[in-house]
């Protein structure tokens, strides 16, 4: 007998473990970070193409969603995390290097509250930053694509600037 019903999400049959679903991420974020160091400090944040915001206000962006975002999910507590307000965008980095440390605290923060995720919380629906509704790993998968579509306009800038980029499949 055939069924179209669909079937539910369960905890007891992943494509991914969290711990799999983590290391992707973290892989992603190495990348970015490697970009992030590719840009000569000026262009970090000064350079735009048609409008865009530099490369350092996209950076700004994903790390006021990250480690915030993660946080979010594991206790419900979705403010923001040692001045990272994903709600204004406000966080100051004036140098590569402060935006650098940023990063890596966003890092840390990420690895440190995934471990507090219980596995059933990534099938829930949740209300992130108080706006936005949908289930557990559709946010953090939402915060992932956002930082690899920045990422994109990033390796455009690089090119218009004559620097090759980092290899986007060398997670390592």
């Amino acid at each position: 007998m055939e069924t179209n019903a669909i079937q539910q999400p369960t905890t007891e049959a992943p494509v991914y473990t969290p711990d799999q679903f983590l290391q992707g991420w973290l892989g992603q974020r190495r990348v970015t970070r490697r970009l992030i160091e590719a840009f000569p400090e000026e262009a970090l944040f000064n350079y735009s193409i048609g409008g865009m915001r530099p490369f350092s206000e996209m950076v700004k962006e994903i790390i006021s969603m990250s480690g915030p975002g993660v946080k979010g999910l594991a206790t419900n507590d979705w403010t923001s995390i040692a001045g990272l307000d994903h709600h204004t965008g406000k966080i100051e980095a004036h140098s590569k290097n402060d935006l650098l440390r940023l990063w890596d605290d966003a890092t840390e923060a990420i690895t440190t509250y995934w471990a507090q995720i219980p596995v059933q919380r990534f099938q829930e629906t949740v209300l992130a930053f108080g706006q936005y509704e949908g289930v557990g790993n559709s946010i953090i998968q939402y915060i992932i694509d956002n930082e690899i579509h920045h990422r994109g306009q990033a390796y455009v800038y690089l090119r218009s600037l004559g620097i090759e980029p980092p290899a986007f499949y060398d997670r390592s």
